[in-house]
């Protein structure tokens, strides 16, 4: 039976960019796709699959403090994914390589709110730096 206190809560992630942690960011999100050709092979009654070329993309979000990503422009940039919690069984670090990003946010602003910055973008790769194991 799963320990509910081993359950991690994104409260304790971290997303730091070319090495410096970007404390205004609250929310990361990074997958990646697989392209898979359907092969159809005589003599059997299943379709195959081979896998072809991947595909990065991720969205961070967070408050606006710095003009750093304006800054940046697309050029390319590593982000290190860290997610902990004290309960869990260790925590994980993700390298994302190779981001770029698909729009930079100019302007978005209400009166009397939090202005949001929300940057999409792709990667070219990844490594996994620190598995998470049950110990």
């Amino acid at each position: 039976m799963m320990d509910p206190t081993r359950a991690i809560l994104g409260t304790y992630g971290q997303v730091f960019i070319d090495g410096v942690w970007q404390t205004n960011i609250n929310k990361l999100e990074a997958s990646v796709e697989v392209e898979k050709r359907e092969l159809k092979l005589a003599g059997q009654d299943w379709t195959v699959h081979k896998l072809g070329t991947k595909k990065g993309t991720g969205t961070m979000s967070g408050y606006k403090v710095t003009s750093d990503m304006i800054s940046r422009g697309f050029a390319k940039f590593n982000i290190i994914n860290k997610l902990s919690d004290p309960e869990a069984y260790g925590f994980e670090r993700i390298e994302l390589l190779n981001c770029v990003p698909d729009k930079i946010q100019l302007a978005n602003w209400t009166a009397g709110e939090e202005v949001a910055e929300e940057t999409a973008f792709t990667f070219e790769g990844y490594r996994l730096l620190d598995p998470i194991v049950a110990g």
